[in-house]
């Protein structure tokens, strides 16, 4: 392998992982299968590229060669790669879980807003500028309220009085 195509593996890997982490999966799929083409399967490097490769195939629903080449990562000479791979190999073939409709939230899409965005208009409201004023107090007609006695603040004087009591008793 030459200096010149190393780079240019290194380049590709830099730009599959920042496509991946923008959410552009074809594109970082590209860019790693490139790089992954032009490096040796088992150097750590190689490994750590086919690694990305693994994750931006699942993310872009190619499940299939996602497993197939984690599979091979199984095998790999480099121990770091080797692990990495059995665990997404576990996860990758997991059974998918069902989850009900309410629990999902929908996302609508936003990608064809900048064709609309001219026939958007968007008026501003004037601010109020008036004084709020403070909300009066409210007045409770005590013939309402109910004062008969229901015996509960005896009990609890009663009950707190022997704590007491037996607190007091314990200490002599």
């Amino acid at each position: 392998m030459t200096t010149e195509s190393l780079e240019i593996a290194k380049n590709r890997y830099i730009a599959g992982k920042v496509a991946f982490e923008n959410g552009q999966y074809r594109e970082s799929v590209e860019n790693l299968e490139k790089a992954s083409s032009l490096l040796a399967k088992n150097t750590r490097f190689g490994g750590e590229v086919d690694i990305w490769l693994v994750n931006a195939y699942e993310a872009a629903g190619r499940s299939e060669d996602a497993i197939a080449l984690c599979q091979q990562l199984t095998r790999h000479p480099h121990y770091e790669t080797r692990t990495q791979a059995k665990r997404l190999v576990y996860i990758l073939k997991a059974p998918k879980l069902k989850r009900p409709k309410e629990w999902m939230t929908e996302i609508p899409d936003f990608g064809n807003i900048g064709e609309n965005a001219a026939k958007t208009v968007i008026t501003a409201k004037p601010k109020k500028t008036t004084k709020q004023k403070s909300p009066e107090p409210e007045y409770i007609d005590l013939s309402q309220v109910n004062t008969k006695d229901n015996r509960f603040i005896w009990v609890a004087l009663i009950a707190v009085a022997l704590t007491i009591s037996y607190l007091v008793w314990l200490t002599v």
